[in-house]
């Protein structure tokens, strides 16, 4: 059995690392720091499971990992762990090709069941990630704004509303000023905001930071 973990605190590598060799001692662990490595590992051999971060460098790159993974290798089990609350992104890591979403304090007790769930080819959601996909199906016509965003616009809106300016942006997501610019203005558009100000006071409301 060979398994991939993708996060970028060795801390956490670490721990999830524990559990899974006592879970599997005769599994064959590898770990990486970011979805870069991640990738390469991916394209250099097969893996039965994949444990993967979204935040990690750069930005919240873990999701589209996963996206990739799943278009070149559709078969390849991902379990996302995450620090995120699943109301924010256990929908966008369903979407993106996940077959699990774990909050990394619930982690403990549920992974090694989440991976043998997975490892049998089905889904593993948590009760609380049931209902909250069960709420996206039963409002996807009148979906609010913030779920009309990809994935890259996200990372952008979190980081203006952090108060990070276009540059510091570009600099943390390894894009062009101008590109960050183009994102920010679609998030205005898709969301109805005049300003940065408007952004901040629709995160602050909503638990967004």
């Amino acid at each position: 059995m060979k398994i991939l973990i993708a996060d970028d605190h060795t801390i956490v590598r670490d721990g999830i690392k524990l559990l899974l060799v006592e879970a599997y001692p005769f599994a064959e662990i590898t770990d990486v720091c970011d979805s870069v490595d991640l990738m390469k590992q991916v394209n250099k051999q097969k893996w039965d499971i994949i444990i993967c971060d979204i935040s990690m460098p750069p930005g919240e790159s873990g999701l589209e990992a996963v996206k990739q993974i799943r278009e070149h290798y559709s078969r390849m089990p991902i379990i996302v762990l995450s620090m995120h609350p699943a109301d924010q992104y256990a929908v966008r890591a369903i979407r993106a090709g996940a077959m699990g979403y774990l909050t990394k304090g619930a982690a403990t007790k549920e992974l090694v069941m989440a991976v043998n769930t997975v490892m049998s080819g089905k889904k593993y959601l948590s009760a609380d990630v049931a209902a909250i996909l069960a709420d996206a199906v039963e409002s996807l016509n009148h979906a609010p704004a913030i779920d009309n965003l990809t994935n890259r616009e996200l990372e952008v809106f979190k980081l203006i509303a952090q108060g990070k300016g276009v540059t510091d942006i570009a600099r943390e997501l390894v894009l062009s000023p101008n590109t960050v610019s183009t994102f920010r203005a679609r998030i205005f558009e898709k969301m109805g905001f005049q300003n940065n100000f408007d952004l901040m006071r629709y995160a602050l409301e909503n638990k967004l930071i």
